[in-house]
């Protein structure tokens, strides 16, 4: 089974490390054309190059996915370059500040709801017109996480979580919503992944957990596991795919979550 996306224009948002990054490289080895977005433009200025010196075709953008006039802006920069769109991977987000709920500030809960969430809607509310305009479907991929959808033992993760949970609602509902324009919406929920992101986690009042237990490898996954499985969602192999949450976390969550 060939995961070709030649032809097709992608963008992929948090591409600067980790998960997104991942993406990026591989969606342009398929031969995508990528538009790599992240709010660090050093970072996403070395996957856009990378992809560049491997022979692909890519342009980094940067932009705060919870600003929707920087949202705007990357839109029009990736449109004056390839005028189509074709493939979202939402993947941008944090996990913000782990706190039990009295310690909680709502300055907390609102910087990870306006990064993880507000900034989901933003992306597809921008990317779906565009998608739309060459009348050919499209694939629109959700990071979400097995917390807020299999697990609920992290204690803290509440503002993570909820956000985790309505991102898996929001990919149901664009599902039925964008079928009549074969736009395919699916979302991805990683286990544990060795990216930055669990070192940028800020846990308040909390023991630090000292790990999971992976029953497939004993290990956490990689970012590149992660990418397989959204090229694949990206690809034509999953032209019958929509609506799906997938758990991708070697059966972590099936023990962690009850």
């Amino acid at each position: 089974m060939q995961l070709a996306l030649t032809n097709k224009v992608a963008l992929v948002t948090g591409a600067g490390s980790g998960i997104g990054k991942a993406a990026a490289l591989l969606f342009a080895a398929a031969g995508a054309r990528v538009g790599a977005l992240s709010r660090t433009e050093s970072e996403v200025q070395r996957t856009a190059e990378e992809i560049r010196q491997a022979g692909g075709e890519a342009i980094a953008l940067k932009a705060d996915v919870a600003d929707a006039a920087q949202m705007s802006a990357a839109f029009q920069q990736l449109m004056d370059r390839w005028n189509r769109l074709d493939i979202v991977f939402a993947n941008a987000g944090v996990n913000g500040v782990w706190a039990k709920i009295e310690d909680l500030t709502l300055e907390d809960w609102s910087k990870t709801i306006a990064i993880n969430l507000t900034g989901t809607f933003i992306t597809l509310k921008l990317a779906v017109p565009l998608i739309k305009q060459h009348g050919e479907g499209g694939s629109i991929i959700v990071c979400s996480s097995v917390n807020g959808t299999r697990v609920f033992s992290n204690t803290g993760a509440t503002a993570y979580s909820c956000t985790k949970a309505a991102q898996v609602a929001m990919t149901k509902m664009l599902a039925l919503e964008l079928a009549p324009s074969r736009i395919r919406v699916n979302a991805i929920c990683p286990g544990a992944i060795l990216t930055e992101i669990r070192d940028n986690t800020e846990r308040r009042n909390l023991e630090r957990r000292q790990g999971v237990y992976i029953p497939l490898t004993g290990k956490p996954g990689a970012s590149e596991q992660v990418a397989r499985l959204a090229l694949f969602l990206a690809s034509d192999a999953s032209d019958h795919i929509t609506g799906t949450e997938v758990w991708i976390d070697g059966a972590e969550s099936l023990i962690q979550g009850f």
